[in-house]
């Protein structure tokens, strides 16, 4: 007996000191995976300032146990804009528009995307990418850029992206840019299959949810969410000019029944990208957004002619560093928005 007591005493005493060890690497803002050391993020930085994020209750909060809100800008098809997703473009995103986090929107569709066979090259991108993200010390949302269903695909690339950056603070993965046509039923199915993927790797980091109708069926999620798993959250898409008070309130519906809501795609235009910007609308979102503590990420670093969403002109360099004057309309907005909220 007395031999199981020095046993019992000698498990509590190595847990104490696990728990301690751990809170001062959270502090530190430095985590380990078996194999990896993970960079303490450069100072005042938003993962420095904020560290490993977490969903609690309908909130997005931060290692403090804090509400935390992300806001920040989305890149646009990797397989269409491949020449921004170097690491110049993110250190310009980081350091002058000041963003806390970038979405990855990694082409899974369409020519030269992941699903069409191209699935190196689109790696090698994410991974400049987030690998640039991660040096800055900003967030980084790795989007599994689709409008369909391709559970086999996603598996794949969700594998390698978890085994590579399980432990990384900064990381936040998107299962499913918008589902069009899908059901809830149908989506919730494929989402359980890629979480199961992603958690058998990374325990912890946040996993984005999508929903039907592109990403505006959050209703259908209130009513039956995903359970059995942490940090889960769903996403909401939406373009000022086309999506207004009617999404705002599914918004409220679903907030008031716990589901924790992220914005990883909005803009103020119509929803086809182009036809005109609704200011005051847009300015109804932001007010919305941060009165519920609601991250959103801006849609998209992109030069496409005649495109209202696109933030730089055409033939803007490919290295960021870009002056007003290259900036479209939507882009020069949403920078000075950005740049209000944090200053370096």
């Amino acid at each position: 007996m007395k031999k199981f007591y020095i046993i019992l005493s000698s498990l509590i005493l190595s847990a104490c000191v696990y728990t301690l060890c751990a809170k001062n690497l959270r502090g530190k803002n430095s985590f380990n995976t078996i194999g990896v050391t993970i960079p303490t993020a450069p100072p005042g930085t938003p993962v420095a300032v904020n560290g490993r994020l977490h969903v609690g209750g309908r909130y997005l909060k931060n290692e403090q146990g804090d509400n935390a809100m992300l806001r920040g800008q989305s890149y646009g098809w990797s397989n269409f804009w491949p020449q921004f997703w170097n690491e110049d473009v993110v250190n310009w995103m980081a350091t002058d528009f000041k963003v806390d986090v970038l979405r990855a929107a990694m082409g899974a569709e369409f020519s030269g995307g992941y699903v069409k066979g191209n699935r190196a090259a689109q790696v090698k991108l994410v991974k400049t990418v987030v690998n640039a993200a991660i040096k800055n010390g900003i967030y980084i949302i790795i989007d599994f850029h689709a409008h369909d269903i391709h559970t086999a695909e996603a598996k794949e690339f969700f594998t390698e992206m978890a085994k590579t950056y399980a432990g990384y603070p900064n990381i936040i993965y998107e299962l499913y840019n918008e589902p069009d046509h899908e059901t809830w039923d149908d989506v919730k199915a494929y989402s359980i299959e890629i979480i199961k993927t992603i958690r058998k790797y990374d325990a912890h980091n946040i996993i984005l949810v999508g929903n039907p109708k592109w990403d505006q069926s959050i209703k259908a999620v209130a009513k039956s969410p995903i359970t059995g798993f942490d940090n889960i959250m769903y996403t909401v898409h939406f373009y000022a000019a086309s999506h207004g008070k009617w999404l705002r309130d599914d918004c409220t519906y679903a907030l008031n029944k716990g589901i924790p809501v992220f914005v990883s795609e909005c803009n103020g235009t119509e929803a086809t990208g182009s036809g005109r910007i609704d200011y005051k609308e847009w300015q109804a979102w932001f007010n919305f957004l941060e009165k519920n503590q609601i991250s959103w990420v801006n849609w998209s670093i992109a030069d496409k002619r005649n495109e209202l969403c696109s933030i730089v002109q055409p033939g803007a360099s490919a290295k960021g560093g870009w002056p007003v004057s290259q900036l479209t309309e939507t882009g020069a907005y949403v920078r000075a928005r950005l740049r209000s909220y944090r200053t370096r």
